[in-house]
């Protein structure tokens, strides 16, 4: 008998479940997670053009915020359209193809964003701790180069990991109990053997997760003692005061993931999985625009003055 790795798939589409199958609820959760997503682009779309658009922001540190914001409007792309869809669909169905290039732009944007809060620390530890040599460390070309890096990296783990997914044979079963294409959900329907695809999860969710947070974590270990040697508490307030929006994300995005894989598999439910997955798709990429303008006033400034501009020519 053939291996069953290499049995042709007879599925040629797949059923996403949803958030809820309760009639009552479509149309409130439609109208809920549409205002999150206008607000998600209105939001991220705005931070882009604040910071092309105004000189006083042309800092590596507004640099990289711009492609935080660009990922973030991706990353709630991918999945909100077509979950807005389902819900007032009869049949939320999803094509074969579709559902790999959903899982694929997925996967490609939660690592960019992974690494580039890493990066964002990185940028933070040195302003702080080697201010004098701030401009000459993070050049053009250092701040081009941190930026390529995540890109590459999430896109060659994601299309690797996509390809080995959808290599796996799918013989009946296509209904996903989830609101989008994601790795676990597309195994739990595979008539294959997916041991080793459960392993290269494991591996690479591991390693990604690992060095992101230790590259965070020694930067903000190496900024607590600079601030801390600062001898006048204004100086700390300042110092401390540039890290505030950056730490707020990170702790926020970071402990949704460590809430979400890390915890014990007896308490671990399909509920509470897509609950954090709502969060960390959809209301993370909403929140980051708001976290990194309404304590920031360099961004409140560029604001006033791009209003100041537009009511000018009008």
């Amino acid at each position: 008998m053939a291996d069953a790795n290499h049995t042709k798939s007879t599925v040629k589409e797949f059923i996403l479940f949803g958030i809820t199958d309760r009639p009552d609820l479509q149309v409130p959760l439609f109208v809920l997670f549409l205002l999150i997503y206008v607000i998600t682009l209105t939001g991220n779309l705005g931070i882009i053009v604040l910071i092309r658009t105004d000189s006083h922001l042309h800092t590596p540190m507004y640099f990289f915020l711009s492609h935080l914001a660009f990922v973030d409007l991706c990353y709630s792309s991918v999945i909100a359209p077509k979950m807005l869809a389902n819900f007032l669909a009869a049949k939320k169905t999803i094509s074969y193809n579709a559902c790999a290039a959903q899982l694929g732009c997925f996967l490609t944007f939660m690592i960019t964003e992974i690494f580039l809060l890493a990066v964002m620390a990185y940028d933070r530890y040195v302003a702080i701790c080697n201010p004098l040599l701030y401009q000459t460390i993070m050049s053009q070309k250092v701040c081009i180069q941190l930026i390529a890096a995540p890109y590459i990296y999430s896109f060659s783990v994601a299309l690797f990991h996509t390809i080995v997914t959808f290599r796996l044979s799918f013989c009946s079963a296509n209904v996903i109990n989830h609101f989008y294409c994601d790795d676990v959900p597309l195994l739990a329907l595979s008539c294959s053997d997916t041991s080793t695809k459960q392993i290269l999860i494991y591996v690479f969710a591991g390693f990604t997760f690992i060095c992101s947070l230790l590259i965070v974590i020694i930067s903000y270990i190496f900024i607590l003692f600079a601030i801390l040697r600062i001898s006048s508490a204004q100086g700390r307030h300042k110092a401390f005061s540039t890290c505030v929006s950056h730490l707020t994300a990170v702790t926020i995005f970071y402990g949704t993931l460590i809430f979400m894989y890390l915890q014990p598999r007896t308490n671990h439910s399909l509920g509470t999985d897509k609950f954090a997955s709502v969060f960390y798709t959809l209301v993370i990429p909403m929140l980051n625009p708001l976290i990194y303008s309404l304590r920031n006033k360099e961004v409140k400034g560029a604001l006033k003055r791009t209003v100041q501009r537009i009511l000018v020519v009008l």
